[in-house]
């Protein structure tokens, strides 16, 4: 139990340690779930931490894209990392303003998904409940795609008959 223990408080530490806190100004959204920062002079890209938005072309993707312009677009930030980059070279974080998390607020407005693929995260998990609960955004529809399936679709992976709700 004690070794248990010890285990878990070191993982929580490495996390800290690891971690990085940044304050820049996001130039750019180029989508619901990826913002540009300029930090050191010098563009970032960063794509959102446990969510995943509606593709630009998809119902939804463009409300998503205005709704983080209208929430950071110019403003100064705070990008919570851990450092981790996707295969596309993009900074992984959460993003805050005014005290307000970014991707919760998309989520909690119905304009995200909590990507459980790749996220654990409770508090995202309960927001896209309540949202799916109150019909708001996305979940007003009677079958909303997640984006993992638009993109599979896009790219011929999948029919439009194999879509299923599985969110």
């Amino acid at each position: 139990m004690k070794k248990f223990l010890l285990f878990f408080v070191f993982l929580f530490f490495v996390q800290i340690i690891f971690s990085q806190t940044i304050v820049a100004k996001v130039i750019g959204v180029k989508d619901g779930d990826t913002v540009v920062l300029f930090f050191q002079n010098q563009p970032i890209t960063v794509r959102l931490e446990h969510i995943d938005c509606p593709e630009k072309n998809q119902p939804f993707g463009a409300k998503a894209k205005k709704f983080v312009s209208e929430f950071c677009f110019g403003k100064t930030v705070t990008l919570i990392s851990n450092g981790k980059r996707d295969r596309n070279g993009r900074w992984i974080g959460e993003i805050f303003y005014n005290n307000q998390n970014l991707g919760k607020e998309l989520v909690r407005n119905g304009l995200a998904w909590h990507f459980k693929r790749y996220s654990k995260n409770q508090n995202y998990a309960e927001l896209e409940i309540i949202a799916k609960q109150k019909k708001v955004g996305l979940w007003q529809e009677e079958n909303p795609v997640a984006p993992w399936n638009w993109r599979d679709y896009k790219k011929g992976k999948l029919l439009l008959s194999d879509f299923k709700k599985v969110y």
